[in-house]
């Protein structure tokens, strides 16, 4: 091995990262073999990642994916046509996801999608990807620790080698809370204890977020997004609070509180699914009731 040369940032003598509109981590153990955490949305990502890792004189020797968002495993066909034996591990649901990646779309609009909710944002060419459990694994001979962090989607991990945390999107950095004020969740409350149990990892000297650059200061940054998702589950509240209404009505109302413009259907779908997850949250509380009106799913203040 011969370090980690640019484009690849330190953030330990195991750990280097590729940063992009996805982070992607490179994990080393003995020798010169790399765990890949997180590829990235497509080729251009996955290109650049390879070169860089093969110019730190090392060669992957797995693919880890936190999860099975298309922006986190997008480049595995890249990585596979190049090194076709290279195996790739997820946590057990997402795994089942990024092999049948037509799952994704499916899931979020609730029937086969139409063409416009079929490009490379919500269906990535597909992986074998094999189900890992959390706690210590060892993939591709490189030993992490894989901590169960659900919410943002229904079955992730983050990564922590020594003193590093990778949150993946458990955790995301101020600049990208303030530029998606809808962070994605398949599982509001969840998304919140997960985050708030990352402050009882002890050792982390470092954290990085799957979107955005590294800290030093965890508990600042898991405050930051408790916050933030808190924000999202009082405008989902003060929506409903207006009257009565289905969950577009809902989507367009929590967008005119936050300023949020939508200018495809994948976004549509991606931020309905957000304001859905926070009415399940608020139903969980107590505080809205689900009924049918009209012949229309709406929401009501309890």
């Amino acid at each position: 091995m011969t370090g980690f040369p640019a484009p690849l940032e330190v953030l330990s003598d195991r750990v280097a990262y590729l940063p992009g509109a996805v982070n992607s981590v490179v994990v080393t153990g003995s020798g010169d073999r790399a765990l890949i955490v997180d590829t990235g949305l497509d080729d251009t990502q996955a290109r650049k990642l390879l070169r860089a890792v093969q110019a730190a004189g090392l060669t992957p020797a797995a693919i880890l994916n936190t999860h099975s968002h298309a922006d986190h495993h997008g480049g595995n066909a890249f990585l596979r046509r190049q090194l076709p034996d290279l195996p790739v591990y997820a946590p057990p649901v997402e795994a089942a996801v990024i092999t049948h990646t037509l799952l994704e779309p499916v899931t979020l609009y609730g029937a086969a999608p139409p063409t416009e909710l079929r490009g490379k944002f919500l269906l990535a060419p597909a992986s074998p990807a094999q189900p890992v459990s959390p706690g210590e694994q060892v993939l591709g001979s490189i030993p992490v620790t894989l901590i169960p962090v659900p919410g943002h989607a229904l079955d992730m991990y983050a990564v922590q080698v020594g003193d590093v945390l990778y949150a993946a999107d458990a955790l995301f950095s101020p600049d990208a809370l303030d530029k998606h004020p809808l962070t994605f969740c398949a599982d509001s409350a969840a998304q919140k204890a997960s985050a708030a149990a990352l402050e009882s990892l002890t050792g982390v000297r470092v954290t990085l977020p799957g979107h955005g650059a590294p800290t030093g200061d965890l508990p600042a940054l898991i405050r930051a997004n408790l916050a933030a998702y808190e924000r999202t589950t009082q405008a989902v509240l003060a929506a409903v609070q207006a009257g009565p209404a289905g969950m577009d009505a809902l989507l367009a109302r929590v967008c005119a509180a936050l300023n949020i413009t939508m200018a495809n259907p994948a976004a549509v779908l991606l931020n309905r699914a957000v304001v859905s997850a926070h009415v399940t949250e608020l139903q969980q509380r107590g505080q809205v009731r689900l009924a049918v009106q009209d012949l229309h799913l709406t929401l009501h203040p309890a």
